[in-house]
Parts: C-alpha cells; structure tokens; sequence
C-alpha cells in the first residue's frame, strides 16, 4: 500500500466510513418506511386516500426522527471531552473522529432541513387529498369535515397544522442564521437564534401528539377489501359481492365488523429523549460546575493588531494545554458564550490561566472596551487589580485535536495569524517540563500578514528555544516564520526582527539557525517540500495540526500540499480557530454549540 494511501486512510478513511454508515442508516429508514406505508394492511384504507404522499411524509419523518437525535450529540462538549481525555477508553482514530463533531452536526442539520422540506410538501399534498377524496364510507379517517373544503383550513385548524408552521419558522431562523455571511456580520443573531432549538424541540413533541394519521387497528376482524358492513347500502353491496364471487369463483371476504381507526402513537420522543436528556443533564453540568466558583481577572494585557490577553484565576479549574473555555461577560451580554482557547494552564507554581482575544467583533469590542477602558496604546500594558474587573464566567474546559500534539514522536504545527493560540498553551507546556512528555521533535510554523503579530508569543517562543539550548535538545523544537504581506518592507534581517520586538539578540544569537523570517507565502510551496521532505525520516507517524484564519486560506502554502508530497503518513488535525468567533475562522472539525 502507497504512503498516500495509508495517509488518506488514516486522515479521511474513519470519516468517510462513518459517513457512509450515516447515509445508508437514513437510506434504510426512508426505505423501510416508506414500504410499511405502502403495502401494510393497516394502512390500507389511509394509501388509498392519501397515495405517494402519505409515503413520503412518513418516511421523511423517521429521516427526520434520527437526525434529530443525532444532532444533540455532538454537542455534548463535557462527554466528547472526557472522551478525548480517557486513553483507556478511546484510541487514536476514535479521537480522530472526535475531531469531526462539528462537521458532524452540520450534516444533521442540513439533513434535517433537506427533508423538512420534503416532508413539508408530502403534507400539503395530504391536505389536498383530505379534502378532494374525503372518504364518506370511513368518516373516522377523514381531518376533513366534508369533501372540498379549503386545505388551508385544515393546516391552521389541526394541532399538527400549527405546530407545523412555527417548526418550519424556528427551522427556517436558525438555518439562515448559521450562514457564514450571518455568523462573521452579526455572531448574536446566530447565536441567539441557534438556542431556539429548544422551542423547537418541544413543538416537536406537540407537533406528533396532534394524531392526524390514523391506522386501522382491527386489520383481524375487518381484512381490507372486504365487504363493508359499514355502509348505509350493505346489502346491496353484499349481494354484489356474492355475484361477483359467484361468476369469478373466488371466495368473498365478509367483514365481521366495521373498520375501526386510532392516531399513531406518537414515537418521536423514543427517538429523541435520550439524546435530549443526555443535553439537558450535560448543560445543567456545566451550569454548576462553570457556577461553583468564582472568576478572577488577575491582568489584561493589550498586544499589536487588536490582541488582548486576559490572565484570570479560577479554584479548582485544571485544564489540559491545547483545550478551550467559553467566556461570559454579563456586561456585555447575559446569554452569549464565546469560545476561546487556552494560551497558558495553570501549573504549580502559577495557577492562573491566560486567553488571547483578538478584537473583531461587536461583542469582543464591547468586552475589550470594559477592560481597557478605551485605551488605544499598542504597548504592553500590565493592569494589575488597577480598577474593578467586569464580571465573568468560564465553562470548560472542552477538548479539542490540539491535545493530539503530545500524542505522537513528531508533530507539526503550522498556523496563521491568530490561529498561533491553541499551539501557544502546547508551547507553555513545554516551557514548563519538555520531558514528561512523548513528543521528541516539534516543528512549528507560523505565518503573520502583520509583523507587530510575531510580538504576541515573542518572550515565549524564545525563552523556550534558549531552554532547550541549555538542556542541550537543540533540536526539539525547529520554529519558522513567514510574514505573508510585505509590502512597505524592504530588507528585514534576524537582527531587525528582534531589535524591533525590542528584544536583545546576542542574547538569543544561537536563535539565528531556528528562525526564518520574512519569505513571501506564495514563493514557499516549493520550498515547504523541499524543507519537510526529511520529516519523515524521523518517525513512521506525523501528527500534523493546522490552524489558521479565513482570509488566509488561500496563503497558507501548507494547505496546498497532497498527501502524496510526503514519504510518510501525515494525520491531520485541524483545531480551528476560536478566537473572536465574530471573525469566523476556519476548518473548525472540532466544535462549536
């Protein structure tokens, strides 16, 4: 087997079985479905008023049914987290595949708005067959109250008419909020109009309460195409019933009793209670446990490019490096969570946390606003206790594939702009002890189109190169920078670089045969397979972790390269950006609820 095979099998092979599996589970469903209404007997007398629409609605629904419950699940962060976390009980494709949740819901979602729409037109056919062919022999059958009467009486007379038309409203808001135009212009709107899926779910329970599909229930007793009984003209149809047995010499069925016909019970809720319970007891979780102690901001910190760094201390909160947190701010807005990855972890001798924020967003600007008070400086400035800090709340921390780092022999990871902060914890960890760890050789590539944004991690990424030097692991860690826009910039050297970081470089002189600075992006695709060809000498297996903001997607070199560029197997994370979700940023395989 190819290396490029073996990397695709193991980048996109779990994915693609699941999703086969997914696909075929809703085919069978539909399928099953769809044959039950058309052939079984006790939906006889119903098919033969209804036709192909009774089929379809009813086997959209239960397409409908199973994506609904599936969609809950991947958002279930405290479960997926304990997940990743558990190394006895998931393994490295599991926690690949973990790493799709988010694409995962999406799937749902649009499955669920794909065939909300076919079961939405199903029934509107129904109420046109419920009124044109209202069955006088079984009145029982009917929603109608007499043959011809307006369809669109029907839709806001019944109970699953109503409920109907507010779930296709709710469906309608919160899929066009969750557009990519909706979430980078206005993250609240998506947001807010996301959490209306609890409306949604319980208009759903009301919406298969409302009994409007009914089956015959005494199929026994009363076989279909028997013999009414039930008519006002029976015996006139028995006698031509007899006739017609006598002269073809086939036997004639004769009803024992009238058809009798009761509404679905409803199954909706089998479908959906456990996935809905397993949420609910999940977010009542977080609420206690995001409650159970307070929030300290211990410094803000304002960076180059609209960076803000919040240092905030916590009791009790240990989180992993390369996972995330959700921030609220009452101030700013009550009901608003924004996720955020950790760029430091508390340790033993400092139990603070930190975040980088970059300021893009309304609600990011409100926020950093409440603690900056409106400074414009772009200078480093510490703001211990000076004032009262806004009140805050922290629910996490979540997993995400940034933990996989330390998981493998050699890793690499390339970022753009502020995608930097989920490897900036990784970076920490090293700082703080390189060698409880499994990882051996880090490469860590990181491109900027602002050379202020190589300040943000600057005291960092050199305090842990002139560690290793000192614990003689020169080659732990391989770092490179790119600036992608360079325009304005004429001949940037080692030297200008730590002279404007306002760093002193013969104190970092070894530095030198780390860092490369300052190559155009569109010029390093060439160079990116030459550079990481020997990578692969060192292991069998590369971990490889890219992140990196939108408008970078067609900059960042790494992101052109196939599998087939390189002579060993590559498994590809992608931890997305979190920071300033008002900006949206990225492959995000990992979350987002």
């Amino acid at each position: 087997m190819s290396v490029a095979l073996k990397s695709w099998r193991a980048n996109e092979g779990p994915k693609h079985l699941i999703t086969m599996v997914w696909i075929a589970a809703n085919v069978f469903l539909f399928w099953k479905t769809f044959m039950v209404y058309f052939s079984e007997a006790q939906y006889y007398y119903l098919h033969k008023m209804l036709g192909l629409g009774l089929c379809i609605s009813r086997a959209s629904a239960s397409v409908l049914n199973f994506n609904c419950s599936l969609v809950l699940l991947p958002m279930c962060r405290s479960l997926l987290t304990f997940l990743r976390g558990s190394q006895r009980v998931t393994g490295r494709r599991v926690r690949r595949l973990l790493d799709k949740s988010k694409t995962f819901h999406v799937a749902c979602g649009v499955t669920i708005c794909i065939f909300s729409v076919v079961h939405v037109s199903a029934h509107l056919v129904n109420m046109v067959s419920f009124s044109v062919r209202y069955s006088e022999d079984f009145p029982g059958l009917n929603v109608a109250q007499y043959r011809g009467q307006d369809p669109r009486i029907l839709i806001i007379s019944t109970v699953p008419g109503v409920t109907g038309v507010l779930l296709v409203l709710v469906l309608f808001l919160m899929f066009t909020a969750s557009s990519y135009c909706i979430r980078v212009s206005s993250y609240e709107i998506f947001w807010y109009t996301h959490n209306l899926f609890i409306v949604f779910y319980v208009i759903l329970m009301v919406h298969v309460a409302g009994g409007a599909l009914k089956y015959q229930s005494n199929v026994e007793t009363h076989p279909p195409g028997c013999v009414h009984n039930n008519l006002s003209s029976w015996t006139n149809h028995r006698a031509a019933g007899e006739k017609g047995a006598e002269s073809s010499g086939a036997p004639q069925t004769v009803c024992q009793e009238e058809a009798r016909f009761q509404p679905h019970f409803p199954q909706t809720w089998l479908w959906v209670s456990a996935p809905l319970c397993l949420y609910c007891a999940e977010r009542f979780y977080r609420f206690i446990r995001s409650s159970a102690a307070p929030v300290t901001i211990v410094s803000v910190i304002s960076h180059p490019c609209s960076v803000v760094e919040l240092r905030m201390l916590k009791s009790g909160f240990k989180p992993r490096p390369g996972q995330y947190i959700l921030l609220n701010c009452p101030s700013v807005s009550s009901f608003e969570n924004h996720p955020f990855t950790l760029t430091t972890c508390p340790t033993g001798k400092n139990q603070t946390f930190g975040i980088h924020l970059r300021v893009l967003g309304d609600w990011t600007s409100r926020f950093s606003q409440l603690l900056l008070q409106q400074s414009n400086s772009s200078e480093i400035i510490p703001m211990m206790q000076q004032r009262r800090y806004p009140t805050v709340h922290v629910d996490g921390p979540f997993g995400s594939p940034s933990e996989e780092v330390f998981n493998y022999e050699v890793s690499l990871c390339v970022a753009g702009g502020i995608g930097v902060t989920p490897f900036a914890c990784v970076l920490q960890a090293l700082f703080d002890d390189w060698r409880q760890y499994k990882l051996k050789r880090l490469y860590f590539v990181w491109v900027c189109r602002d050379l202020q944004s190589f300040y943000w991690f600057a005291d960092l990424l050199c305090g842990l190169h002139e560690r290793l030097w000192r614990d003689n692991r020169p080659d732990y860690l391989n770092v490179q920078l790119y600036l992608s826009n360079t325009q304005g910039l004429q001949v940037c050297t080692l030297f200008s670089f730590y002279y404007y970081l306002k760093l002193i470089y013969n104190e970092f002189r070894r530095c030198k045969l780390r860092f490369f600075v300052f190559r155009k992006c569109k010029h390093l695709v060439d160079y990116f397979r030459l550079k990481y060809a020997y990578i692969s000498c060192h292991t069998e297996v590369i971990s490889c972790l890219v992140c990196f903001e939108e408008h970078q997607r067609g900059t960042l070199p790494f992101l052109e390269l196939q599998a087939s560029d390189w002579s060993t197997k590559m498994e590809t994370h992608f931890p997305g950006n979190r920071e300033s979700q008002s900006a949206v940023s990225v492959i995000n395989s990992s979350i987002i609820g």
